[in-house]
């Protein structure tokens, strides 16, 4: 006999999104039910065993503020760490983080397992119940859930379908290192279709094949060494895990031989859904772009397991042309594949049906978040999670809801690309998407969004307090900062850095004082060169002039000020002129317009929009380019003047 249970919010699904949904509305103080086809499969890395990366590593972070569990479960798991973009400021650093998945999946069982108000129910959604167009409940194998709001997420379930080479079969992903495959979710894309008449269309992502570490010949690919561990999460200590060594390799003019005789083997592309743009199978890159060689990045899956990830070797072949691509490279001659590679696709909706609370419109207490919304990777679906299921608590217990706008973070700009243009493809977050990025740092997350998750009982007391004395100390080590001041004469002897030109040396001889923050603001100062000049300078030994858990934080803000000013008065004046009309003759082309991506050179190619409100409205154009471009129009030479310069040439 079916039973009934009654709760505040019901999560569909237990992957990073289901995760931080159910976390955060029982966070919020929410009865909530988290519902899995698996409880073993909680917290389950599908694909690439890593979290962070440039966009995403600031995703993280602010997930963590804002009370979730991936950065706390990555610094549990992590055995590999790698700051990325080290070489670029500091706003666009992307901390990343190899992750042992055994340990990773266990920490997210554990800490989901602590939450009050939750509760695991092991059993298929068949259905959410509707009264008219309102949620009352979500009908499962054996019992019924009575409750106010719903989160659907839903990953690669919704109508799955795995592919290998022409074969094709229903599923929503494999099992990781087995023969089993989880069956996929036809009845809720039918709710979602047919009964909530929401438009659906088909995405694609794919894995690579997985690899026994015994077999690879380690001694003839490149060693990437860890970084010291550093912490994902303000309120908790970095990993203290054994530490591993990845290695790089590459495919080879054979690689790409292999891969273009055998193309005809992979299905049809008319008869798949859209695969990301930004990780790409092998054949899409080899058929994109005219190179020798594409890297591939041997990444051990643990710490006690033999099966590596050769990440950048994504492909649904069959197996046997896989086992070929495999042995062409330098390192796997001999490399034993333990689990072929394959894609699945799967519906997703288009997340303009939402808003910005991740609510379906039309049906008001449904809530969607993950690959449902057409975004790919675990950062963007656990940002996702967090959103919806705050704001499905908050919803159920007839609370205000909770929105991050663009200024608030990269969640906000992830929800505010999705809602507001949607995507033909799998999003994927990166830095450039945001054009308060300078502000939007991986070292502010805490000082942005945990006051706000407090606010909304995300966050307890504990974690507000200590967001709190962090405030203090980054206050407190500007102050400093700014007090301490020197003839910038007396700086350039001690602070390891020459004038940049002649005018700064005349300043400097005519006794101009700089504050510390002034000279930290140079573009080859660091803040503990400049801390050592202003010991030496000061009659008083300043000591460490900035406190140890403020020290990122302020020596970012006083590089950016002027940059974030400037970039404010910029996006303003683009602002008031969003309606002035593009040149027709605009020529969309990488050397006219360098600082625009591909993709969005591309895009603008073929919409040709008429302003600059119609270009802000193509997916996929970022509001920092369209800051670049609307400069790069107000200031161009007039067409005949450049034709008159050119002839004279």
């Amino acid at each position: 006999m079916i039973g009934h249970k009654e709760f505040d919010v019901v999560v569909i699904g237990g992957g990073h999104a289901g995760c931080e949904a159910a976390a955060a509305a029982a966070r919020v103080g929410a009865r909530t039910a988290l519902v899995t086809q698996r409880k073993d499969t909680i917290g389950e890395m599908s694909c690439n065993p890593s979290i962070g990366g440039i966009g995403k590593g600031h995703l993280v972070r602010e997930v963590d503020a804002l009370g979730g569990l991936m950065g706390l479960a990555i610094d549990r798991g992590g055995i590999h760490f790698r700051m990325l973009n080290r070489r670029k400021g500091q706003a666009v650093w992307g901390p990343r983080a190899q992750a042992d998945r055994d340990l990773y999946k266990a920490a997210i069982f554990e800490l989901v397992g602590e939450i009050p108000n939750l509760e695991i129910i092991e059993d298929s959604a068949l259905d959410v119940e509707l009264e008219g167009s309102v949620v009352r409940g979500v009908r499962l194998g054996r019992e019924t859930l009575t409750c106010s709001a719903a989160v659907i997420t839903t990953g690669t379930f919704l109508r799955g379908r795995c592919y290998v080479g022409h074969e094709s079969y229903e599923a929503g992903r494999h099992v990781r290192n087995s023969e089993i495959v989880e069956p996929p979710s036809n009845a809720l894309a039918k709710l979602l279709e047919e009964t909530l008449g929401l438009p659906l269309a088909r995405l694609k992502t794919g894995t690579p094949p997985r690899l026994d570490g015994r077999t690879i010949d380690w001694d003839r690919c490149v060693v990437q060494p860890s970084e010291e561990p550093f912490a994902f999460s303000s309120y908790g200590p970095p990993a203290s895990n054994p530490l591993i060594r990845c290695h790089r390799t590459a495919t080879n003019p054979r690689t790409h031989e292999i891969v273009v005789a055998n193309a005809h083997t992979l299905a049809a592309p008319s008869t798949t859904g859209v695969g990301p743009r930004y990780c790409p199978s092998l054949y899409k890159k080899v058929e994109r772009f005219d190179r020798p060689s594409h890297g591939v990045w041997l990444e051990p899956e643990g710490l006690g397991t033999h099966v590596v990830y050769p990440n950048g070797l994504s492909g649904a072949f069959p197996l046997e042309v896989q086992r070929q691509i495999v042995a062409s490279i330098r390192g796997l001659e001999r490399a034993e594949i333990l689990q072929a590679g394959y894609d699945v696709e799967y519906d997703f909706v288009d997340p303009r049906s939402l808003d910005h609370c991740l609510g379906v419109r039309a049906a008001p207490g449904l809530y969607l978040a993950g690959q449902i919304c057409g975004t790919t990777g675990y950062e963007e679906a656990a940002a996702l999670g967090v959103i919806a299921g705050a704001n499905a608590g908050l919803s159920a217990l007839g609370r205000d809801r909770f929105v991050l706008s663009r200024r608030d973070g990269y969640a906000g700009v992830l929800v505010d690309d999705l809602v507001s243009r949607g995507t033909r493809e799998p999003y994927r977050m990166f830095t450039s998407r945001a054009e308060y990025r300078l502000s939007l740092r991986a070292d502010n997350a805490d000082l942005r969004l945990t006051p706000r998750a407090f606010e909304v009982g995300l966050v307890g007391d504990d974690r507000a307090e200590a967001c709190a004395r962090r405030q203090r100390c980054v206050d407190d080590g500007l102050r400093r900062l700014d007090r301490l001041r020197f003839r910038a004469a007396d700086w350039y002897r001690h602070v390891p850095f020459a004038p940049d030109d002649d005018r700064t040396g005349k300043k400097a001889a005519r006794g101009v004082v700089k504050s510390a923050a002034e000279m930290l603001a140079m573009p080859n100062a660091d803040l503990a060169s400049v801390e050592r000049a202003a010991n030496t300078l000061s009659d008083d030994d300043q000591g460490g002039v900035v406190a140890a858990e403020a020290r990122d934080t302020v020596a970012a803000v006083c590089k950016y000020r002027a940059y974030l000013d400037r970039f404010d008065k910029e996006f303003d004046v683009y602002r008031r002129n969003e309606q002035l009309f593009l040149p027709p003759d605009l020529d969309y082309d990488p050397k006219a317009l360098p600082a625009l991506s591909a993709e969005e050179l591309e895009k603008l190619r073929a919409h040709r929009p008429k302003t600059f409100a119609d270009a802000s409205n193509i997916a996929g154009i970022t509001p920092a380019s369209l800051v670049y471009l609307y400069n790069h129009v107000v200031t161009r030479t007039p067409p005949r003047r450049r034709r008159k310069q050119h002839h004279n040439g």
